[in-house]
């Protein structure tokens, strides 16, 4: 809740169509498809669903001299009338199943009481006041309050006056240095889109017209006068589905129409990056810009601000490897990198000789990943050993001071502040324990408690371990497993295995109000560090991309199998669960092993791996997942694995409930509705295969609690009565 500054450094490759392996939107021929009427298992009886009517229409695509069929290419479409139709038809028939369901209710009510209480975020100081976040219990988004002193605090925005429905929300926001200004990024309907708005602090009063179409941006400011922003031209056709190639750096000017910004980075061809951001040091010297090309690695550009027409300089001239500004107090400047350290270092240079050949250690790389955040004129070094926390604190010179003690294994946020603060706060839970905000006196190294979680859940009635197992070639994974205590080994435990795997993300120990209620219901929750992920640094991360990608499924279904030969569960009462490119995860597997899982709960994922890269940023993935027109090795490889086309009729696949967002232009809907379509003509036996698709939602950044707490009751609802459980 305290992240109040967003710095992206992901970036995406631009994708191409070359001779070799283009896609032919040539429709041969369109089949109407009757309705589709089958048996499938409602509680204990056996009744026809009639799933809605999908067309077929005949795209083919030839890649490499293989054709391949795109049978609802038309899907695609999200501005047109019979995707909305269709879309309407097919959330008739999820909800009509769902309101079947006798506990759905209950469930609903369980996770409202759960997520009813008092949630306040870490504070921060901008200027005078010291600023947090809080939602009073069922508010649809966080208010930010500020105080002053001993005074009362006050609201200073809240988001929940932005729209009546609370599907508004606030993306972002970043203070002047002085904190007497600034500007916040406003998101509508979960869209990646935002617009800004610029605010004088001491009154909340709007200074000047909104700045639109702002896309994957953070931003920076320099003095009072104006900030740093990027983003894309505003694409032709669909806003929430069509390509956006080339990011770019603008510089705002307080009083000035947006029409006038300057472009400062990425306007060229030689310019042309996925995704550029720009930060400003402290003191308002430099300009640090970085330039990415994927998901994974940068370039890294200085220009210094106090001389008229300064050139850009480059520090970093690849994207071979990750660098980004740690710290700066003057000409210093501390930088974060994985170069020569696959689990990162920091590292000093003068801005003036800024270049890799100049750098010197100050924190250097050690066995475990390393993350940092600076704050009193302190470096915090936050190490993850086996998905957990270990912090250590630094002065700037890289002497170790101490290791800051942590109540129990877990996960430790925050540590971050002004370099004249003497008190800093972080956060502190795991899988089963509710977060904690502490104070740290950053003299001496004790931790107070400073606001303790308010949420009704008695943590001591669980119990959380973690297990190694080994996967297909024989690499141990970890994975968390929580459940009630006294948990009988039986095989009979409702269990929902949870992963990633991607992107260099990491899946730590933290505790979630929604996945309490799955517990508090009988419930086991096992989480899986998969290859493909940053656990382990970037070779963890590397083993589990482009044509390593298969890696990442075997671990998830090696997870499954342990889960089951420890009796923790039965192939009966087993539901797997993933988002995003965790969706991706429970495509491929559901398709590769239907005979493991009862349940598949793949959620905004990425499902047709053909032509994710067509869509919006999507060819940023190209690092973690490759493109099919890169090669034919490439080609098959993904033609193998992508859900979508690995669907074969007469399967039983897994009772499945795909969600999505039809506001989500990161990965956008046609991945689930394409993926619903084909599991729907070809699957066999009483499992259902449905799809719930959220109105006014993206990809789930600023969701709204009543919606999340919809969204959940229909999960857990769904997951239970296809396990055959009566009550609850």
């Amino acid at each position: 809740m305290n992240a109040k500054k967003v710095m992206l450094s992901s970036a995406v490759l631009i994708a191409f169509c070359g001779l070799t392996a283009c896609s032919k939107d040539a429709p041969i021929a369109a089949e109407i498809a009757p309705e589709i009427e089958k048996v499938v298992s409602i509680g204990d009886e056996s009744k026809m669903l009639t799933y809605p009517i999908t067309k077929k229409v005949a795209v083919v695509d030839d890649y490499f001299g293989t054709k391949v069929t795109d049978a609802y290419r038309w899907l695609e479409d999200d501005m047109s009338a019979e995707t909305a139709d269709w879309v309407k038809a097919q959330n008739k028939t999820t909800y009509d199943y769902l309101a079947q369901i006798p506990y759905r209710e209950k469930i609903k009510s369980r996770l409202g009481a759960l997520l009813d209480y008092e949630k306040v975020g870490m504070p921060f100081l901008e200027g005078d006041y010291s600023y947090f976040y809080k939602n009073d219990g069922l508010q649809n988004q966080a208010v930010l309050y500020r105080q002053k002193g001993d005074a009362s605090a006050e609201v200073f925005l809240d988001p929940n006056t932005f729209s009546e429905d609370g599907t508004v929300s606030l993306a972002n926001i970043e203070f002047s240095e002085d904190g007497s200004l600034a500007v916040y990024l406003i998101s509508e309907g979960g869209s990646d889109w935002r617009k800004a708005r610029i605010i004088a602090t001491e009154t909340n009063a709007i200074l000047e017209a909104e700045l639109v179409d702002i896309k994957f941006s953070g931003l920076s400011w320099v003095a009072n006068e104006g900030f740093y922003y990027s983003s894309y031209d505003k694409p032709k056709g669909s806003e929430l589905s069509a390509k956006t190639e080339q990011h770019k750096l603008y510089y705002h000017k307080l009083g000035t129409a947006q029409s006038q910004d300057s472009l400062v980075f990425g306007g060229s061809e030689a310019q042309k990056h996925r995704y550029v951001s720009g930060e400003v040091t402290k003191d308002g010297h430099y300009l640090l810009v970085s330039a990415a090309t994927s998901t994974s690695g940068n370039k890294l550009f200085i220009k210094d601000l106090t001389s008229a027409n300064s050139p850009l300089v480059s520090v970093v001239d690849n994207t071979d490897s990750d660098t980004y500004m740690v710290s700066s107090d003057g000409d210093n400047l501390l930088f974060v990198t994985n170069m020569a350290a696959p689990n990162k270092r920091v590292v000093k240079v003068n801005a003036r000789q800024p270049s890799a050949e100049n750098w010197v250690d100050v924190i250097p790389e050690t066995d475990h990943v390393l993350s940092v955040s600076t704050g009193g004129h302190y470096l915090f070094a936050n190490y993850m050993k086996h998905a957990a926390s270990f912090i250590e604190q630094y002065d700037l010179t890289g002497k170790k001071i101490r290791d800051i003690a942590l109540p129990e294994v877990g996960t430790a946020g925050g540590f971050s502040g002004k370099a004249s603060q003497s008190q800093l706060y972080y956060s502190f839970s795991n899988q089963k324990t509710p977060s904690t905000i502490f104070s740290l006196d950053l003299a001496t190294g004790e931790s107070v408690v400073h606001m303790k979680s308010k949420v009704k859940f008695n943590s001591d009635n669980f119990e959380s371990k973690q297990v190694f197992y080994s996967s297909k070639d024989g690499t141990k994974v970890p994975m968390i497993i929580t459940h009630k205590k006294g948990l009988v080994l039986d095989g009979s435990n409702p269990t929902i295995l949870y992963g990633y795997g991607g992107f260099n993300i990491s899946l730590q120990p933290e505790f979630s109000s929604t996945r309490a209620a799955w517990l508090e219901l009988g419930g086991v929750y096992a989480v899986a560090n998969l290859r493909g992920g940053g656990e382990y640094g970037k070779k963890w991360h590397d083993a589990g991309t482009q044509l390593k990608k298969q890696n990442v499924f075997d671990d998830f279904i090696a997870a499954a199998e342990y889960l089951i030969k420890a009796q923790v569960t039965s192939s009966d009462k087993l539901a797997v669960m993933g988002g995003s490119n965790g969706g991706l995860l429970v495509g491929a597997v559901m398709t590769q092993r239907p005979e493991l899982f009862k349940v598949a709960l793949p959620a905004v994922g990425v499902l047709d791996m053909l032509r994710y890269h067509t869509f919006t940023s999507g060819a940023g993935w190209a690092y973690d997942y490759g493109k099919s027109n890169d090669n034919a090795q490439m080609f098959n490889y993904l033609l193998a694995y992508s859900p979508l086309h690995n669907v074969k009729a007469g399967t039983h696949y897994p009772a499945t409930l795909i969600t999505t967002g039809d506001h989500d232009d990161r990965v956008v809907p046609a991945h689930s509705f394409k993926f619903a379509a084909e599991l729907q003509a070809k699957q066999t036996g009483v499992n259902p295969t449905l799809i719930r698709i959220e109105t006014d939602a993206g990809h789930g950044a600023g969701t709204p609690i009543s919606k999340t707490i919809e969204q959940y009751a229909d999960i857990y609802g769904f997951t239970l009565f296809n396990m055959g459980v009566k009550d609850i």
